[in-house]
């Protein structure tokens, strides 16, 4: 039973990775028909966001649970820098979310950020996110969860790429300017 659970959440976090980079790849090889950031932000834009995320999580935290502990890593480094990883993940991801708004975070157009955590990095709440995966990928030490936390990391990487478009067009040479102070990722 565990076998088919773990290759249940496996195949749905690898899914969800493939969808979501595919539609951050068609965001950017075709920026009128956008995927992300959408369009049009409607009642269904922040289902569908914090789903995919859900998604990813469960699965994520899954495998983690089911592989417990299956890497032999030094307990220094699983607890220590994993825990401090994730805690330091989570406190920059839901510091930037709730300056930004959730809504703005899920799509929804707003102001331009550059502020805070963006004063150093264009994309923190993703580098944030990035730091937190590699905490779990310590903490959990589970080598059946590598898989989808990687492919969630480069989906991650990839996303600003999808950003970048809407963000000139809608903000343009205050964003320029700012793109050219202001590192991608660090």
């Amino acid at each position: 039973m565990l076998a088919i659970t773990s290759s249940l959440l496996t195949y749905m976090g690898l899914i969800v990775a493939a969808v979501a980079f595919g539609a951050i790849v068609w965001s950017i090889a075709q920026p009128a028909l956008r995927i992300w950031p959408p369009i049009r932000y409607s009642r269904t834009t922040p289902l569908i966001v914090w789903g995919t995320t859900l998604l990813l999580l469960i699965s994520i935290f899954g495998l983690g649970l089911i592989g417990w502990g299956q890497w032999e890593i030094p307990g220094v480094v699983r607890f220590g820098v994993g825990a401090t990883l994730v805690v330091l993940g989570n406190v920059g991801v839901w510091y930037e979310v709730a300056q930004f708004g959730l809504e703005q975070t899920g799509g929804a157009k707003g102001s331009l950020k550059t502020t805070g955590l963006y004063r150093y990095s264009r994309n923190p709440q993703y580098l944030c996110d990035i730091v937190l995966l590699l905490g779990w990928a310590l903490l959990f030490a589970s080598l059946v969860a590598l898989p989808v936390i990687l492919a969630t990391i480069i989906v991650l990487l990839v996303a600003p790429l999808s950003e970048e478009i809407w963000l000139e067009e809608h903000y343009g040479e205050a964003y320029l300017t700012y793109k050219s102070q202001v590192r991608r990722y660090l």
